[in-house]
């Protein structure tokens, strides 16, 4: 498998020069920080463009039109997991949760992207290899929480599984608690 890396980096959806270093704080890219800090940094797949091109005739969409920070390839979410740690550039970022259903061109697709949080502040550019440092989790793939939360409902026991997940975001975890408690 190719080493994964970041091809775009965009702060307001207007992509960054890859020759300029970008900090990127506990809270997010230059200025665009997030409260939440376990979604501090959005990533999404550019592949998927190519997908959604083709599902919304007439309308093209090119990277950064889901609100991503980082623009990936060699990623999708069946080969990142919860807790990935990624070394990019000066920075460590961690898998924090799954993206956002609800922005998404086709509703019931889990092209969702994912978040991360920053563990170790530092200079970022596009083009920047990612270098995986650490897996904790290999059972909780994007993909598997996006099924957990969206398709399997009722499958109690592994909602429970994940929002025991250490390294899963609390926004997460509240939400199958919830569900687990009858909500």
């Amino acid at each position: 498998m190719n080493e994964p890396y970041v091809h775009k980096i965009f702060i307001n959806k207007v992509v960054q020069d890859s020759d300029n270093e970008i900090w990127l704080s506990k809270s997010g890219l230059a200025t665009e920080e997030s409260s939440d800090l376990d979604r501090a940094v959005m990533a999404y797949p550019i592949k998927h463009y190519t997908h959604w091109n083709d599902e919304t005739e007439g309308d093209t969409m090119e990277a950064g039109a889901m609100g991503e920070n980082l623009s990936t390839l060699e990623m999708d979410e069946y080969q990142v997991y919860i807790g990935d740690s990624y070394r990019v550039g000066d920075a460590i970022i961690q898998v924090s949760e799954p993206g956002s259903i609800e922005n998404l061109p086709s509703p019931g697709s889990l092209r969702t992207g994912w978040y991360y949080r920053v563990l170790q502040e530092g200079k970022v550019n596009a083009g920047t290899d990612m270098e995986l440092i650490e897996r904790p989790y290999p059972e909780w793939s994007i993909a598997a929480c996006n099924e957990v939360m969206h398709i399997y409902k009722d499958d109690l026991r592994t909602a429970d599984d994940l929002a025991y997940c250490s390294l899963l975001s609390n926004r997460w975890k509240r939400a199958l608690k919830k569900r687990l408690r009858g909500f």
